[in-house]
């Protein structure tokens, strides 16, 4: 499994990745959320919510998996 420069493999520098753009886009969904709130459309506010938690679920998963390969070769160096 490649290491790049940054210590990390690819698998688990992807799921990092990934848990962080899951965990900032739900942060920004609560705006999402009050704007449509804010204009009376609580369907879309709904769907922001639905967004969010899908997000929120994919964050944890996210870091199930890391806990996993966490302390393995798998890894790479800088999550042993």
């Amino acid at each position: 499994m490649a290491t790049g420069e940054t210590g990390f493999d690819d698998v688990s520098f992807d799921l990092i990745s990934l848990q962080y753009h899951s965990l900032k886009a739900g942060h920004d969904y609560g705006q999402y959320v009050r704007d449509a709130s804010n204009a009376g459309r609580e369907d879309i506010a709904d769907f922001f919510r639905e967004v969010m938690q899908q997000d929120s679920e994919r964050a944890k998963r996210c870091h199930d998996l890391l806990r996993d390969i966490s302390g393995t070769e798998q890894a790479g160096p800088a999550m042993t």
